[in-house]
Protein backbone atom coordinates (compact mmCIF):
# COMPACT_ATOMS: atom_id res chain seq x y z
CA UNK A 1 0.00 0.00 0.00
CA UNK A 2 1.35 3.42 -0.96
CA UNK A 3 0.51 6.56 1.00
CA UNK A 4 1.39 10.22 0.49
CA UNK A 5 1.65 12.49 3.53
CA UNK A 6 1.75 16.28 3.53
CA UNK A 7 2.19 19.19 5.91
CA UNK A 8 1.63 22.93 5.44
CA UNK A 9 1.54 25.93 7.73
CA UNK A 10 -1.17 27.78 5.84
CA UNK A 11 -1.28 30.93 8.02
CA UNK A 12 -5.10 31.28 7.93
CA UNK A 13 -7.03 28.49 6.26
CA UNK A 14 -10.07 30.66 5.52
CA UNK A 15 -7.92 33.22 3.72
CA UNK A 16 -6.09 30.58 1.71
CA UNK A 17 -8.56 27.71 1.36
CA UNK A 18 -8.47 27.97 -2.44
CA UNK A 19 -4.71 27.45 -2.35
CA UNK A 20 -5.15 24.37 -0.17
CA UNK A 21 -7.80 22.98 -2.55
CA UNK A 22 -5.46 23.53 -5.51
CA UNK A 23 -2.61 21.78 -3.71
CA UNK A 24 -4.80 18.83 -2.75
CA UNK A 25 -6.12 18.45 -6.28
CA UNK A 26 -2.66 18.66 -7.85
CA UNK A 27 -0.69 16.53 -5.37
CA UNK A 28 -3.41 14.20 -4.04
CA UNK A 29 -1.89 13.47 -0.63
CA UNK A 30 -3.79 10.92 1.42
CA UNK A 31 -3.28 12.90 4.64
CA UNK A 32 -2.52 16.60 5.10
CA UNK A 33 -1.60 18.32 8.35
CA UNK A 34 -2.35 22.04 8.39
CA UNK A 35 -0.98 24.43 10.98
CA UNK A 36 -1.82 28.00 12.01
CA UNK A 37 -5.37 27.71 10.71
CA UNK A 38 -6.43 30.71 12.86
CA UNK A 39 -10.06 29.76 13.42
CA UNK A 40 -12.37 27.89 15.74
CA UNK A 41 -13.55 24.38 14.89
CA UNK A 42 -16.98 25.63 13.82
CA UNK A 43 -15.38 28.24 11.53
CA UNK A 44 -13.24 25.74 9.65
CA UNK A 45 -14.15 25.44 5.92
CA UNK A 46 -15.00 21.74 5.89
CA UNK A 47 -17.17 21.77 2.76
CA UNK A 48 -14.63 22.56 -0.01
CA UNK A 49 -12.27 19.85 1.26
CA UNK A 50 -14.95 17.21 1.65
CA UNK A 51 -16.18 17.97 -1.86
CA UNK A 52 -12.80 16.89 -3.30
CA UNK A 53 -12.54 13.67 -1.30
CA UNK A 54 -11.16 14.66 2.09
CA UNK A 55 -14.13 13.49 4.12
CA UNK A 56 -12.24 12.88 7.35
CA UNK A 57 -11.21 16.07 9.15
CA UNK A 58 -10.02 16.63 12.72
CA UNK A 59 -9.63 20.21 13.93
CA UNK A 60 -8.16 21.84 17.00
CA UNK A 61 -9.08 25.49 16.71
CA UNK A 62 -8.55 28.76 18.54
CA UNK A 63 -10.04 32.17 17.81
CA UNK A 64 -7.71 34.16 15.59
CA UNK A 65 -4.52 32.32 16.56
CA UNK A 66 -2.67 29.03 16.18
CA UNK A 67 -4.83 26.02 15.39
CA UNK A 68 -4.18 22.74 13.58
CA UNK A 69 -6.24 20.50 11.34
CA UNK A 70 -5.69 17.11 9.74
CA UNK A 71 -7.48 16.26 6.49
CA UNK A 72 -7.58 12.69 5.24
CA UNK A 73 -9.01 10.51 2.51
CA UNK A 74 -8.67 7.62 4.95
CA UNK A 75 -10.68 7.19 8.15
CA UNK A 76 -9.09 8.56 11.33
CA UNK A 77 -9.57 8.22 15.06
CA UNK A 78 -8.70 11.17 17.29
CA UNK A 79 -6.10 10.44 19.97
CA UNK A 80 -6.38 12.09 23.41
CA UNK A 81 -3.01 13.85 23.43
CA UNK A 82 -1.98 16.98 25.30
CA UNK A 83 1.25 18.84 24.55
CA UNK A 84 0.83 22.59 24.94
CA UNK A 85 1.59 23.82 28.50
CA UNK A 86 -0.63 26.88 27.89
CA UNK A 87 -3.42 24.78 26.38
CA UNK A 88 -3.21 26.50 23.00
CA UNK A 89 -4.61 24.71 19.94
CA UNK A 90 -1.24 23.54 18.67
CA UNK A 91 -1.65 19.87 17.84
CA UNK A 92 -3.96 17.20 16.49
CA UNK A 93 -3.07 13.54 16.95
CA UNK A 94 -4.92 10.80 15.06
CA UNK A 95 -4.67 7.16 14.18
CA UNK A 96 -5.04 6.80 10.43
CA UNK A 97 -6.88 3.61 9.48
CA UNK A 98 -5.05 2.00 6.58
CA UNK A 99 -6.09 -1.62 6.77
CA UNK A 100 -3.30 -3.67 8.33
CA UNK A 101 -0.96 -0.68 8.10
CA UNK A 102 -2.55 1.80 10.52
CA UNK A 103 -0.23 4.59 11.68
CA UNK A 104 -0.33 7.47 14.12
CA UNK A 105 -0.20 10.97 12.64
CA UNK A 106 0.89 13.71 15.05
CA UNK A 107 0.37 17.18 13.61
CA UNK A 108 2.29 19.92 15.49
CA UNK A 109 2.56 23.67 15.54
CA UNK A 110 5.43 24.23 17.98
CA UNK A 111 5.55 27.79 19.41
CA UNK A 112 7.77 30.20 17.49
CA UNK A 113 9.45 31.40 20.67
CA UNK A 114 9.53 35.17 20.24
CA UNK A 115 12.63 37.18 19.42
CA UNK A 116 14.97 36.70 22.39
CA UNK A 117 16.62 33.31 22.89
CA UNK A 118 16.68 33.56 26.68
CA UNK A 119 13.95 31.78 28.67
CA UNK A 120 14.72 33.81 31.80
CA UNK A 121 13.48 37.03 30.17
CA UNK A 122 11.31 35.72 27.33
CA UNK A 123 8.23 33.74 28.35
CA UNK A 124 7.56 32.83 24.71
CA UNK A 125 10.91 31.11 24.39
CA UNK A 126 10.31 29.26 27.66
CA UNK A 127 6.92 28.16 26.31
CA UNK A 128 8.66 26.72 23.25
CA UNK A 129 11.12 24.77 25.39
CA UNK A 130 8.31 23.51 27.62
CA UNK A 131 6.36 22.33 24.58
CA UNK A 132 9.33 20.30 23.34
CA UNK A 133 9.71 18.85 26.83
CA UNK A 134 6.05 17.79 26.74
CA UNK A 135 6.77 16.04 23.43
CA UNK A 136 9.75 14.29 25.02
CA UNK A 137 7.65 13.02 27.91
CA UNK A 138 4.82 11.84 25.66
CA UNK A 139 7.00 9.92 23.21
CA UNK A 140 9.06 8.38 26.00
CA UNK A 141 5.83 6.93 27.38
CA UNK A 142 4.49 6.09 23.93
CA UNK A 143 7.58 4.19 22.79
CA UNK A 144 7.69 2.29 26.09
CA UNK A 145 4.58 0.58 24.71
CA UNK A 146 6.20 -0.05 21.32
CA UNK A 147 6.70 1.59 17.94
CA UNK A 148 3.24 1.66 16.40
CA UNK A 149 4.25 3.42 13.16
CA UNK A 150 4.52 7.02 14.31
CA UNK A 151 4.51 10.02 11.96
CA UNK A 152 5.32 13.53 13.21
CA UNK A 153 4.62 16.45 10.90
CA UNK A 154 4.22 20.17 11.17
CA UNK A 155 5.75 23.55 11.68
CA UNK A 156 8.35 22.83 14.35
CA UNK A 157 9.67 26.41 14.18
CA UNK A 158 13.19 25.01 14.37
CA UNK A 159 15.69 24.69 11.54
CA UNK A 160 18.07 22.05 12.95
CA UNK A 161 20.71 21.50 10.27
CA UNK A 162 23.33 24.14 9.45
CA UNK A 163 22.08 24.11 5.86
CA UNK A 164 18.44 24.45 6.90
CA UNK A 165 19.13 28.19 7.17
CA UNK A 166 20.57 30.69 4.73
CA UNK A 167 23.47 31.48 7.07
CA UNK A 168 24.40 29.15 9.91
CA UNK A 169 26.86 31.64 11.37
CA UNK A 170 24.52 34.65 11.28
CA UNK A 171 21.52 32.77 12.67
CA UNK A 172 23.15 30.94 15.59
CA UNK A 173 21.71 33.49 18.04
CA UNK A 174 18.38 33.85 16.23
CA UNK A 175 15.36 31.97 17.60
CA UNK A 176 14.66 28.89 15.45
CA UNK A 177 18.35 28.02 15.01
CA UNK A 178 19.91 28.47 18.45
CA UNK A 179 21.97 25.59 19.85
CA UNK A 180 19.58 25.20 22.82
CA UNK A 181 16.40 24.58 20.84
CA UNK A 182 18.18 22.67 18.08
CA UNK A 183 19.78 20.45 20.71
CA UNK A 184 16.48 19.68 22.42
CA UNK A 185 14.78 18.81 19.14
CA UNK A 186 17.70 16.67 18.02
CA UNK A 187 17.70 14.82 21.34
CA UNK A 188 14.01 14.04 20.84
CA UNK A 189 14.70 12.78 17.33
CA UNK A 190 17.73 10.69 18.25
CA UNK A 191 16.20 9.19 21.40
CA UNK A 192 13.52 7.44 19.38
CA UNK A 193 15.52 7.17 16.15
CA UNK A 194 13.02 9.22 14.18
CA UNK A 195 13.96 9.75 10.54
CA UNK A 196 13.95 13.36 9.37
CA UNK A 197 12.63 12.68 5.87
CA UNK A 198 13.93 15.91 4.35
CA UNK A 199 17.50 15.02 5.22
CA UNK A 200 17.43 11.27 4.58
CA UNK A 201 18.54 11.48 0.95
CA UNK A 202 19.79 15.08 0.86
CA UNK A 203 23.47 15.88 0.71
CA UNK A 204 24.66 17.64 3.88
CA UNK A 205 25.71 20.63 1.79
CA UNK A 206 22.27 20.99 0.20
CA UNK A 207 20.29 24.02 1.32
CA UNK A 208 16.70 23.12 2.20
CA UNK A 209 14.09 25.79 2.99
CA UNK A 210 10.34 25.69 3.61
CA UNK A 211 9.82 29.24 4.98
CA UNK A 212 10.67 32.70 3.74
CA UNK A 213 9.89 35.83 5.75
CA UNK A 214 7.24 38.30 4.64
CA UNK A 215 9.71 41.07 5.52
CA UNK A 216 11.71 42.66 2.75
CA UNK A 217 11.16 42.73 -0.99
CA UNK A 218 11.38 39.68 -3.23
CA UNK A 219 12.10 37.06 -0.54
CA UNK A 220 12.34 34.32 -3.15
CA UNK A 221 15.03 36.26 -5.00
CA UNK A 222 17.20 36.88 -1.95
CA UNK A 223 16.32 33.29 -0.90
CA UNK A 224 17.02 33.81 2.78
CA UNK A 225 14.96 30.89 3.91
CA UNK A 226 14.77 28.38 6.74
CA UNK A 227 13.47 24.80 6.93
CA UNK A 228 11.01 25.10 9.79
CA UNK A 229 8.64 22.38 8.56
CA UNK A 230 9.23 18.69 9.09
CA UNK A 231 8.05 15.17 8.40
CA UNK A 232 9.52 12.54 10.72
CA UNK A 233 8.81 8.82 10.86
CA UNK A 234 9.57 6.21 13.51
CA UNK A 235 11.93 3.28 12.83
CA UNK A 236 9.04 1.01 11.85
CA UNK A 237 8.29 3.32 8.92
CA UNK A 238 11.82 4.10 7.78
CA UNK A 239 11.84 1.19 5.26
CA UNK A 240 8.67 2.68 3.74
CA UNK A 241 10.48 5.99 3.22
CA UNK A 242 13.60 4.31 1.86
CA UNK A 243 11.50 2.31 -0.60
CA UNK A 244 9.93 5.53 -1.89
CA UNK A 245 13.42 6.86 -2.65
CA UNK A 246 14.76 10.38 -3.05
CA UNK A 247 11.90 11.34 -5.37
CA UNK A 248 9.39 10.42 -2.68
CA UNK A 249 10.08 13.63 -0.76
CA UNK A 250 9.27 17.12 -2.01
CA UNK A 251 9.34 20.65 -0.64
CA UNK A 252 6.90 22.46 -2.90
CA UNK A 253 8.72 25.77 -3.27
CA UNK A 254 6.57 27.11 -6.17
CA UNK A 255 3.59 27.37 -3.80
CA UNK A 256 5.31 30.40 -2.22
CA UNK A 257 4.50 32.36 -5.40
CA UNK A 258 1.10 30.89 -6.27
CA UNK A 259 -0.84 33.89 -5.06
CA UNK A 260 -0.30 37.57 -4.25
CA UNK A 261 -1.01 36.65 -0.63
CA UNK A 262 0.69 33.28 -0.06
CA UNK A 263 1.58 31.68 3.24
CA UNK A 264 5.16 32.31 4.30
CA UNK A 265 5.55 28.50 4.42
CA UNK A 266 5.30 26.00 1.57
CA UNK A 267 3.88 22.47 1.77
CA UNK A 268 6.03 19.38 2.06
CA UNK A 269 5.11 15.84 0.97
CA UNK A 270 6.46 12.38 1.69
CA UNK A 271 5.55 9.11 -0.02
CA UNK A 272 5.45 5.91 1.99
CA UNK A 273 5.51 2.42 0.52
CA UNK A 274 3.88 0.58 3.42
CA UNK A 275 4.48 -2.78 1.78
CA UNK A 276 8.24 -2.35 2.34
CA UNK A 277 9.12 -3.98 5.66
Amino acid sequence: MKIKLATWNINSVRLRQDQVVRFLQEEQPDVLGLQEIKCLEEQFPYKPFREIGYEHIEVSGQKGYHGTATLSKLPMERLPTSFCPLDHARHVSTRVIAGSEDFEFHNFYIPAGGDIADPTINDKFQHKLDFIEAMRVYFAERFAKGDDQQVLVGDFNIAPHENDVWSHKQLLKVVSHTPLEVGLLETLRQTHDFTDCSRLFADDAEKLYSWWSYRGKNPMVSNRGRRLDHIWVSPALRPSVEAAGKNGHHIHVPCRTWHEKPSDHVPMTQDLDLSAK
